[in-house]
């Protein structure tokens, strides 16, 4: 019985954590049984992480700006706006690659910094200064598209970013037909993963904090180097691991570091948590805001290099709708509209519950308008159960 009595209290301290995986495998679960496998299909798990990539990337910047209690609606048209000024550089400049992508995510970093002064600066609310950058890189992505329209983006290397692969082990003939390499990362992910979460928890022993029992312990590492086992198995199955995949991994791994294991990130949660607090213990809150924003366009100019990339070519449309994915990811992952609560780990589940929300819908054939009701309803259950959550907290 203490068994299920410490399984109840650690679902109910840590619901918020462990919500949107339970969700996410439930619609995965859902998908697979109406689409009679073909959602869990190798090939369609392949292109769902490719497909999700440019969202996720902009998710984790998003996390961090509702975390200072902030918006930025701007993300969606410069994303697409400097996915067609990478395009233009190749085609009509004929810039190389490595010099291309560094310039495109600089212009992103600057976009962010503009963004960032208005409200940092002039004290003009987010939601106001983003707006007025989703009009001007509306009109912005129009005008580098009027002459010439769609850019179709011949660079090999370029385009790998977006549909390429790792490469495989050579010399390896057992498993036929199985991306050996790609199982290889994916134990060496476990071992690091373990080795990890006891180093955490030899480290919560030393300061006297409060850990799981040992069955508990056990049983979670269990679990997921079993979920980080069958990913990479079923990937393996396919081509491999894509290097979307490999960019959204390193993505996710530098800022949840910075976010859980920096000083840097305690000051960002501290702003959002209380930023006239922050301030009066010595806290720059304008420059937390200008690093938030600045790493916000960084993310929103690797988004638009792999959404450019996915599709070899810039288009006018590109960035439609991107903020309200980002955002609608970060909610569903479990950031707090209050601010001061939120991780990037959470925002990448979040953006996979989303796209697999389309993916499945698509693959079982329901309308475009029936899609949005549905996405819609969920981001509208997760924002309750965040109110839920915080009121049952107080």
């Amino acid at each position: 019985m203490s068994f299920f009595k410490n399984i109840k209290n650690i679902m109910q301290e840590n619901i918020r954590d462990y919500g949107m995986f339970i969700a996410l495998f439930a619609i995965m679960i859902f998908f697979t049984i109406m689409t009679k496998g073909i959602f869990i299909s190798p090939r369609n798990i392949s292109n769902l992480i490719n497909q999700t990539g440019y969202i996720a990337v902009l998710a984790v910047g998003m996390t961090l700006v509702i975390v200072i209690r902030h918006i930025d609606l701007s993300v969606g048209f410069l994303s697409g706006f400097l996915g067609a000024i990478a395009a233009i550089a190749m085609v009509f400049w004929h810039l190389p690659v490595g010099i291309v992508i560094p310039m495109v995510l600089c212009l992103g970093i600057l976009a962010g910094l503009l963004t960032g002064a208005l409200v940092a600066q002039l004290g003009i609310p987010a939601f106001v200064a983003s707006l007025a950058g989703w009009l001007i890189y509306r009109g912005a992505i129009l005008l580098a598209t009027l002459k010439t329209g769609t850019i179709i983006i011949p660079n090999k290397t370029f385009n790998a970013i977006g549909n390429g692969f790792i490469p495989d082990i050579p010399g390896l003939n057992f498993l036929p037909g199985v991306h050996k390499g790609t199982l290889l990362i994916g134990l060496l992910a476990i071992i690091l993963f373990i080795f990890s979460e006891i180093r955490n928890r030899e480290k919560k022993k030393a300061y006297n904090f409060e850990v799981p029992s040992v069955d508990i312990f056990i049983i979670k590492i269990v679990l997921i180097s079993i979920l980080i086992l069958g990913v990479t198995w079923v990937l393996a199955g396919y081509n491999g691991l894509s290097w979307t995949f490999v960019i959204v991994l390193v993505v996710v791994i530098v800022y949840h570091f910075i976010t859980t294991q920096t000083v840097l990130g305690r000051y960002i949660y501290a702003v959002g948590g209380n930023p006239e607090a922050a301030e009066l213990s010595g806290i720059n809150v304008k420059k937390i805001t200008y690093i938030v924003f600045g790493s916000m366009g960084m993310l929103t100019a690797l988004s638009g290099i792999l959404f450019a990339s996915r599709l070899q070519s810039a288009t006018t449309t590109a960035g439609t709708l991107f903020e309200m994915d980002a955002i609608a990811a970060a909610y569903v992952g479990g950031v707090s509209a209050a601010g001061g609560v939120g991780k990037v780990t959470g925002s990448i589940i979040g953006a996979f519950v989303m796209m697999s929300l389309t993916s499945g819908m698509n693959l079982m054939g329901i309308d475009i308008s029936s899609q949005y009701i549905v996405k819609g309803a969920v981001l509208a259950g997760a924002v309750i159960f965040d109110v839920a959550t915080r009121n049952r907290g107080k």
